[in-house]
This record gives structure tokens, C-alpha cells and sequence, in this order.
């Protein structure tokens, strides 16, 4: 039975793989195994023709040859197929252990050396041809290996590889080099920790500092990293530098953002709690704030309230280097628009810079300096802040500088006035006694602002202070007259209770009387008849009683008059209103609700004056005068009907009724005229 070329091949490679030899003994004699051998080549070479490509084919052959001990065969064959691919990294390679197992070292050399000059930048050759050299003993041949391999800046484990062969030989200077240019090709921070450590366990702790300075000022703000610094600090710490390392860890979080500074802080929160006090530990937490609060800043520059809690942190700290630099960096931050809604937040960085100079940091001459800007950047022509003249008025009063604190004032009110200034300034005079002053801020105040009802309040309440009664009244009299106050009840109140003071009922009832001729509201018709009661009789008002004493008669027939005249003037405002709606001349929301209850008002008053100082019968009186509440419909605009609460009062029922007929008789004698 004749073998096929292709049964031979399969059982030639089956054999190789299982480490057997080819079965020589089948044959008989050397002309028979030359002639099987002349048949096996045929194949193989029939076979590699047939497809030249694959690399695998090439192998078998060359290691079937190789077990024939044909060793010039099995090296023509590797040459053929690197021509056919001389970029095979695995036939490189079976052709270089072929060349070691048979001990060529030259050739296998050689083919090294061939290998790594097509294909530089496969590490497996480089790495096959360091460990035949070193295995071989030949440590320079192994060092210019290495040489040509770095030269092509190759990974880090190259690198490692190369530094590793010289710490085998205690040959540190030449590893120290190589760290050196390996961090020049690779400056990643690990590498930098990796050379730090070597020198940690070769060299000395100077030289570790030394590759630490190196790292953090080659890597720079831009590729720092916190494992570096962490790498650092607990070198020191190993040495008991604790100050060092707390130096380094307060450099790095300065530095370092805290999306990228987690590890850090960890790290330097153990650091205190180990070997730092309570001082330590709460300078971390500070140090995590700060970062913390610069990360919300690079989002918004103008996000005044971080600046405050900014600022506050650093006072907390206090370092005035400090707090002055985050105050600097926040008054820099300037609203974009002119609109005073914009700087309402960003005007108190100014204040509580001015404060923390004055107060904290005890330099008056930066403070003024502050105030000043802050006066010259704030734009007065479209707005001002009144309390920002105010506190640099009060900061001069209290550097005893009173000519700058009335300058300042002065300069307000000349540029910008408001309200609020001229009653700061008037304060400010008044407490030191400079009443002429006051008047004069008065004048101008109420020249500016005629319409402010308590500027003429509080000018008159000055003149009666300084026993200018007429004067008072003179500013009174001016304040009712304004058409445009914009409290007139504010000045009438204050009036008629002045002259109560001095007792001067006469005037207050006259000045009642002119109040009603303008107004008939409820609680002046209210407060006159009070008034009538508390007036005292004659005699009694030099009389100092420790009990209350009575309510005259006369007083209460006068407040009696008064709450009767009040009731009827609101009965025939009533009654006009009900008219007008009966008479067809209005329509059904002619009524004023307001007015009822005015009226109810009144009633509920006077019935309480009654239940206390009243008789029976005057009780008695006024129960029947009080309304009762019904519910009544309205039509509305839109056609539509509503219901509606008011109130019924007995007088109006009864004048309702005589109204009624008599417009009954006025109608059946109109119908007798026209008949």
C-alpha cells in the first residue's frame, strides 16, 4: 500500500509535536530511508510551493529537517521563507532557538541581530536577544544591546528591564542614568515614583528629595499628580520629617483642584490624626474648604455669597495675607450692568472689607482707603447706597475726624440725596448737639422732598424738643398744607397729639374740626370723642393722681355730642346713597359698602363707650341702633347676579318707611293733578 505525500507531512508533524523521533527503524537499510527521505522533501516542497504564505508550512519543513540533524537544510529553509516574509516575528523566533538548541551562538547571533534591524519595535526579539547575551555571560555585549534598544524609546518595561540588569550587578550609577532618561522619554508621575524609590532603596534620602524637586518641577501645574505628592510626603513622614510633610501637603492642595485632590486630602487627614495636633487637623479642613470653594468660583466668578463664606473661612484661619487676597480677588469681580439690583450683594464685599480692616486688622488708613473706591466705583449719577456714606461717615466719627465724616455727608447730599442720608446726617448733628445744623438739614431735606410726611414730623418734634412751640406749629401748619404729603394722617396725628401735650384742648378740638371738614373717616370721629373724654376738668390737670381718675359728666356729654354727630352725618351719607338707588338715578352698586361699615365701626365705639361710662338707658339707646347683617343680591355687569352680605340698621328702616310714603302721597297727587 503506497503512502500519500500529504499522510507522510501530517504523521512527520505529529510525531514533532509529540517530541518522537521519525520512525528510522521501519526502514531497512540507507538507500530506503534516503529514498523516504527524497519522497518527504518532494512533498514538502510540493506543498510550501503550493502555498507559500503560510508561514506554518515553512516550520514543519524546517523542523523536519532539523530532526534529520540536516542542519544546512533546515537554515536554507528558514532563509526562503523570511524572503517570502521577513516580517514574521514567530519565524524569527523558531529560527533563532533552532540556531540556540544546536548551540550556533554566532548564527544565532546573527539572526538576532538581523531581527531587531528589520523589526525595531518588537520587544520579543529585543528581550530574546538581551537574555541570550546575559545567559551567555557577555554583561557589555548585553549593555549595547540595550543601548540599541532605548534608542528607540521603547514602553516602560524596556526601560525597567534595562535598570533591573544593572541592579543585578549592583551597577546603581548606571541605573540612576537610565532612570534619568527613562523619566525624559516617560515623564508620567509613576515613573518619577519609581526612581524616588529606587533612590529610597540604593541611594540616600537626599537623592530621593533631590528626584521628588525634579518630578514636581518637570510635571508642573498642568500634569501634577496627587500620588506623587502622597509618595513624597509619607517618605518624609518615614523619616519623622512631619514638618516636611506638612509642607508638602499644603503645597499640593493649594495647587491641585479638588476633582483631582480626593486621594490628597485622605492622605493628609490621616497624616494629622497620626502625628499632627488639633491645629493640624483643622487646617486640613481647611485646606478642603478652600479647595472647595475655588472649584464653585471657576464656575462663576460672580457668585458673591461663595466669596463671603470665602472670606469669613480665611478670618476664621486668621491669616490677614490671606483674607486680604480673597477680598482683593472679589472686589474685582465688578457687575456687569448698572443695575442696582446687580450690586446689591457685590456693594457688602466692600463694607465688610472696610469693617475687617478697621475692626480686625486695625489699620484705619487702609480701611478710608477702602471706603473711597468704593464711593468712586459706584456709579451715583444712576444709583447710590446710601448705608456705604453712612459707614464712612461713622468710620471718620469714630477716628475723631469729625471735619472728613461732614465732608463725606456733605458730599452725599450734594451728589446723590436720599431720604435715608439726610436722616443719618441729621442724627449725627443732633447727638452732637448742633441743632442749628439740624435745622438747616431739615430745610434742605423737606426743599428736596417736600412730600415725606416724617421729615416735617420730626423738624416740628425737634422745635418743640428745643421749647419753640411756634416754630413746631409754624412746620405743622406748612406740612397740612402740602398737597403731595404722601402720609397727610401721619402729620394730623402728630399735630393734634402735640397740642394735647401742651394742653392746648381748644386748639386740638379746632384742629378736629378742620380735619373732619376735610375727611369724615371713622377713626378720626373716634379718636375726637376719646379725646373728649380725657380731657381733664379744671383743676384736675395740676393734680397728681397715682389712681385713674373718673370721667367727668361735661366729659361725657362732649364725647356723647360727638359720637351723635358722627352717627348722623353716616346715617344721611346712608340715606343719600339709598335714594339714589330707589330714584332710579344710579344703579344698584351706587352703594358703598365702605360706609357701613364705617358706620358699624362707629356703633361698636360708641356702644363700648356706653357699656363703660353710659347709664342704663344710654346702654339701652344705642343696642337699638345696631345693625343686624342680612344677605342681599346685586346685579353685576355681565347681567349676572351676586349675593352679598350688609348690614340693616333700625333708623334707616323707619326713614325708609316715612320716605316710602311720603312718595306714595307725591305720587297719588301727581295722578289728581294730571286728571
Amino acid at each position: 500500500m503506497q503512502i500519500s505525500a500529504e499522510q507522510l507531512l501530517r504523521e512527520a508533524v505529529d510525531r514533532q509535536e509529540e517530541g518522537l523521533q521519525a520512525p528510522t527503524q521501519r526502514f531497512a537499510d540507507l538507500e530506503e530511508l534516503h529514498e523516504y527521505q527524497g519522497r518527504k522533501r518532494k512533498d514538502f516542497e510540493d506543498y510550501v510551493r503550493r502555498n507559500r504564505i503560510n508561514m506554518n508550512n515553512w516550520m514543519r519543513y524546517a523542523a523536519w529537517e532539523l530532526e534529520q540533524k540536516e542542519f544546512r537544510r533546515a537554515r536554507s529553509i528558514f532563509e526562503r521563507a523570511l524572503d517570502v516574509d521577513s516580517t514574521s516575528v514567530i519565524l524569527w523566533i523558531r529560527y533563532i532557538e533552532a540556531e540556540m538548541k544546536t548551540r550556533n551562538i554566532n548564527h544565532a547571533r546573527n539572526l538576532l541581530d538581523r531581527a531587531v534591524t528589520i523589526l525595531p519595535r518588537v520587544d520579543k526579539l529585543w528581550f530574546k536577544y538581551v537574555y541570550m547575551e546575559e545567559t551567555l555571560g557577555n554583561i557589555p555585549g548585553t549593555r549595547q544591546v540595550f543601548e540599541r534598544w532605548m534608542s528607540w524609546e521603547p514602553e516602560e518595561g524596556a526601560w525597567a528591564a534595562y535598570i533591573k540588569l544593572e541592579k543585578r550587578y549592583n551597577e546603581f550609577d548606571r541605573a540612576r542614568q537610565i532612570f534619568q532618561r527613562f523619566t525624559i522619554v516617560h515623564p508620567e508621575p509613576r515613573n518619577w515614583i519609581k526612581w524616588a524609590r529606587f533612590e529610597e532603596e540604593c541611594g540616600t534620602s537626599d537623592l530621593v528629595r533631590d528626584v521628588y524637586g525634579v518630578a514636581i518641577e518637570t510635571l508642573g501645574d498642568d500634569f501634577m499628580d496627587e500620588k506623587l505628592f502622597v509618595a513624597y510626603a509619607k517618605f518624609e513622614a518615614k523619616l519623622k520629617e512631619y514638618e516636611r510633610a506638612r509642607a508638602i501637603y499644603k503645597f499640593a492642595l493649594d495647587r491641585l483642584p479638588r476633582s483631582k485632590s480626593m486621594v490628597l486630602h485622605k492622605a493628609y487627614t490621616t497624616f494629622e490624626k497620626q502625628f499632627g495636633d488639633r491645629e493640624g487637623v483643622e487646617d486640613v479642613i481647611l485646606s478642603k474648604r478652600r479647595v472647595q470653594y475655588e472649584e464653585q468660583l471657576k464656575e462663576n466668578q460672580r457668585n458673591y455669597d461663595i466669596w463671603f463664606d470665602f472670606a469669613r473661612l480665611e478670618e476664621t484661619a486668621g491669616d490677614p495675607e490671606r483674607v486680604r487676597d480673597i477680598y482683593e480677588r472679589a472686589i474685582a469681580q465688578i457687575p456687569p450692568s448698572q443695575e442696582k439690583r446687580h450690586w446689591r450683594r457685590y456693594i457688602y464685599l466692600w463694607i465688610f472689607y472696610a469693617v475687617w480692616e478697621e475692626m480686625e486688622a486695625k489699620d484705619a488708613e487702609r480701611a478710608r482707603q477702602i471706603y473711597q473706591e468704593c464711593i468712586k466705583l459706584i456709579p451715583h449719577k444712576k444709583f447710590t447706597f446710601a448705608k456705604v456714606w453712612l459707614m464712612k461717615a461713622q468710620f471718620e466719627i469714630r477716628q475723631m475726624e469729625l471735619g472728613a465724616a461732614r465732608k463725606t455727608l456733605g458730599q452725599a447730599i450734594g451728589m446723590c440725596p436720599k431720604d435715608k442720608l439726610f436722616r443719618g446726617y441729621i442724627n449725627l448733628e443732633r447727638q452732637l448737639f448742633e441743632f442749628v445744623r439740624c435745622r438747616t438739614l431739615y430745610e434742605k431735606q423737606i426743599e428736596w422732598n417736600p412730600s415725606n410726611s416724617q421729615s416735617w414730623i420730626q423738624y416740628a418734634e425737634l422745635e418743640r424738643g428745643l421749647d419753640d412751640l411756634e416754630r413746631a406749629r409754624a412746620l405743622y401748619e406748612l406740612g397740612i398744607e402740602q398737597a403731595t404729603l404722601d402720609m397727610p394722617e401721619l402729620v394730623w396725628k402728630s399735630y393734634i397729639d402735640c397740642e394735647e401735650e401742651e394742653g392746648e384742648y381748644d386748639r386740638v378740638r379746632a384742629l378736629y374740626e378742620r380735619l373732619l371738614s376735610k375727611t369724615d373717616h371713622v377713626k378720626v370721629w373716634i379718636n375726637y370723642a376719646r379725646f373728649e373724654i380725657n380731657i381733664p376738668d379744671d383743676g384736675e390737670e395740676d393734680e397728681e393722681e397715682e389712681e385713674e381718675r373718673p370721667v367727668s359728666e361735661e366729659a361725657k356729654v362732649r364725647a356723647r355730642a360727638v359720637f351723635d354727630r358722627a352717627h348722623k352725618v353716616f346715617k344721611d351719607k346712608e340715606l343719600k346713597e339709598e335714594v339714589c338707588s330707589s330714584s332710579g338715578l344710579g344703579d344698584n352698586n351706587c352703594r358703598i359698602d365702605a360706609n357701613s361699615l364705617q358706620r358699624v365701626e362707629l356703633l361698636n365705639a360708641w356702644r363700648s363707650f356706653e357699656n363703660t361710662h353710659g347709664s342704663p338707658e344710654d346702654i339701652d339707646k344705642i343696642e337699638k341702633q345696631m345693625p343686624r347683617r342680612v344677605k342681599k343680591r346685586r346685579k353685576l355687569e355681565d347681567d349676572r347676579y351676586e349675593e352679598y352680605m350688609d348690614y340693616v340698621f333700625p333708623a334707616d328702616d323707619k326713614s325708609a318707611a316715612n320716605l316710602s310714603k311720603l312718595l306714595q302721597r307725591a305720587h297719588a297727587w301727581k295722578q289728581q293733578s294730571s286728571a
